[in-house]
């Protein structure tokens, strides 16, 4: 199959599972984005407002790193050009695994990633570091903040091993018997 076929038939397949692509990439990225800029418009960046007093703040940080402030200390230039570069490649991966999915459990597990990808991305391209807002912690100990495009991709995992650990298994085993 050529190269302008096969992109043909990913972008058709695209179009079959826009449902997806609407309730578990566009609506989660309008709420990431406006999370985002309703904290950067009422916050002071470093500011903190107890939600839950001893296990939950809302807080305006700016995250320059990767998940849980990884490679946080490299280079500012080079860690931009990585975390932008990267996830541009993840997003197309992410679409084509996206086109051959079967499972809709999985479908929706890839399209909340891509949500968050592209989440993080669009603050990566305007800010250069992500701003993160939820807080939770335990007397001193404070669990990394993060965002809703954070929660996306972590949610969106779990739907995928859940698939593929037990209820795809199910299938396979129902099919068997």
């Amino acid at each position: 199959m050529s190269l302008a076929a096969n992109i043909k038939n990913v972008w058709k397949e695209l179009i079959n599972r826009k449902k997806y692509l609407l309730i578990f990439t566009l609506l989660p990225l309008i709420v990431d984005i406006v999370t985002k800029n309703i904290i950067k418009s009422t916050m002071e960046l470093y500011s903190a407002i107890p939600v839950i007093d001893g296990f939950f703040n809302i807080v305006y940080v700016l995250n320059p790193g990767a998940a849980f402030s990884f490679l946080h200390d490299m280079n500012e230039s080079y860690r931009q050009l990585f975390f932008v570069t990267v996830t541009i490649i993840a997003i197309f991966i992410i679409l084509y695994i996206f086109t051959l999915e079967k499972s809709k459990v999985s479908i929706a597990g890839f399209a909340l990633i891509l949500s968050g990808a592209a989440g993080n991305l669009i603050d990566r391209i305007y800010i250069g570091k992500v701003v993160d807002f939820l807080d939770f912690y335990y007397s001193t100990y404070h669990f990394p903040a993060f965002n809703v495009a954070d929660s996306c991709i972590t949610i969106g995992v779990a739907l995928i091993i859940i698939d593929m650990l037990f209820l795809n298994k199910k299938k396979h085993t129902g099919e068997n018997n």
